[in-house]
């Protein structure tokens, strides 16, 4: 996916990606990070893994958990990744108190996300869909408005693009940025 080659290449020092899956943006770090710490809550998704993680130029470690209990010490990332995962997290203001405990003063949150489209008339058909798309797509909303979510809890953006991907409309309207602590 596009998307993922405009945005995880800008990870740079001690890196925590959130809600890692199966490893779908591994290819796309650099040799710019030192460390990447990957979580899921998913063994069994992280299993299906397509990358050897013993072939990355960078140390790398891969923790069963969820972004509400993220196991990290205070201010010990540069950078935090998360795509295509706040459509899932229950629990998002939790997520963020804990974004913003381990990430450093000057740290960067690094997101690329479906959501909430512009479009009233796509809107309204994510709206009614979503009860149903939440059942079987394992949590995932597909009426999330991701920048007011990371605005409301205690980012700024400073860069943000948008646009629908190729797809079904209700599902392809996509979001991807840098974000700071306010």
């Amino acid at each position: 996916m596009k998307q993922r080659e405009k945005i995880i290449p800008l990870a740079t020092g001690n890196v925590l990606e959130i809600g890692v899956g199966s490893g779908l943006n591994l290819p796309y770090y650099t040799k710019n990070i030192e460390k990447l710490t990957a979580i899921d809550p998913s063994k069994e998704l992280w299993d299906r893994g397509v990358v050897n993680t013993n072939t990355l130029p960078f140390d790398f470690e891969f923790l069963i958990a969820e972004a509400e209990n993220i196991p990290a010490k205070n201010q010990s990332f540069d950078t935090i990744v998360i795509t295509y995962t706040l459509c899932t997290i229950p629990n998002l203001k939790k997520a963020f108190s804990e974004i913003k405990r381990i990430l450093k003063p000057n740290g960067k949150l690094l997101f690329c996300e479906h959501g909430k489209a512009p479009d009233n008339f796509v809107q309204k058909y994510q709206n009614i869909i979503n009860p149903v798309w939440k059942k079987i797509g394992g949590g995932c909303n597909l009426n999330r408005n991701i920048p007011a979510i990371i605005e409301e809890n205690g980012f700024t953006i400073s860069k943000l693009e948008t646009m629908y991907l190729p797809g079904w409309k209700p599902a392809s309207f996509n979001y991807w940025g840098i974000a700071e602590m306010k």
